[in-house]
């Protein structure tokens, strides 16, 4: 790639960065910065300027839209800007959300949850609301053991192995499978916000128009899918 087509494919997607960051900040505390974002967002579309093959069958967008957010990602992980304690009160609504949904096999209700983690509706939705910007599955992260420790540095991203490996593809798929089966246990109203969040790519505020719920009730509902989704996720892995 030449200087000229180097700089062409930067100025194109620039715009693109802080589109992926403004919806990025939306889900993260205000203590975030946002022009943070941005420059890690750069960062990774350089990376994915340098690094694209066109020979492979991806669109530059695709691949693009890829390296930028795995760069704000990295940025967010960098920060650790979830408190330990708030990660300790995560681990428990999971642990909740399993107990319930074991006894009563279906997806477990909020005024459930609470009560399995002894607490009531306000301190529940009040963890929700810190949590939110959780990442559903770390692919960079340690994986950790029975004993909530990462001392064997393997990544979830080691697990999955080159394009020509075998055990790769299948791990792929496998995950594929576990993510859509923990889809389908999400209640209709969670499944609806995950598909419009990431399919449709619209904004929490735009999902609230569409039902009829606030920004903030929409922020709710799209931060315990995820935590359904991981609690499912530490099941498939034994974490």
């Amino acid at each position: 790639m030449n200087p000229g087509e180097r700089s062409g494919l930067i100025v194109e997607y620039a715009p693109l960065v802080k589109l992926l960051a403004n919806r990025l900040a939306m889900r993260v505390p205000p203590s975030v910065c946002l022009d943070d974002l941005i420059s890690a967002g750069i960062m990774g579309l350089l990376d994915a300027v340098d690094r694209f093959d066109p020979s492979r069958d991806v669109q530059f967008k695709t691949y693009a839209e890829f390296r930028i957010k795995g760069a704000m990602l990295d940025e967010l992980r960098s920060l650790d800007w979830v408190p330990r304690s708030t990660r300790k009160k995560i681990h428990d609504m999971e642990k909740a959300i399993l107990a319930v949904e074991t006894r009563v096999n279906r997806p477990a209700e909020d005024v459930e949850i609470a009560q399995e983690m002894g607490i009531d509706l306000e301190a529940y939705y009040t963890i929700l609301n810190t949590a939110k910007g959780i990442e559903l599955l770390s692919l960079d992260g340690y994986i950790k053991d029975e004993k909530d420790n990462s001392e064997s540095q393997k990544s979830f991203k080691s697990l999955i192995q080159g394009d020509d490996d075998p055990g790769g593809h299948l791990m792929t798929s496998e995950i594929k499978r576990l993510v859509a089966r923990a889809l389908r246990a999400l209640t209709k109203k969670e499944q609806m916000v995950i598909s419009l969040y990431y399919y449709d790519e619209l904004t929490l505020r735009e999902i609230g128009e569409v039902m009829g719920l606030t920004e903030s009730r929409i922020s709710q509902i799209h931060t315990k899918a995820i935590i359904k989704l991981r609690a499912k996720l530490r099941l498939f892995y034994g974490k």
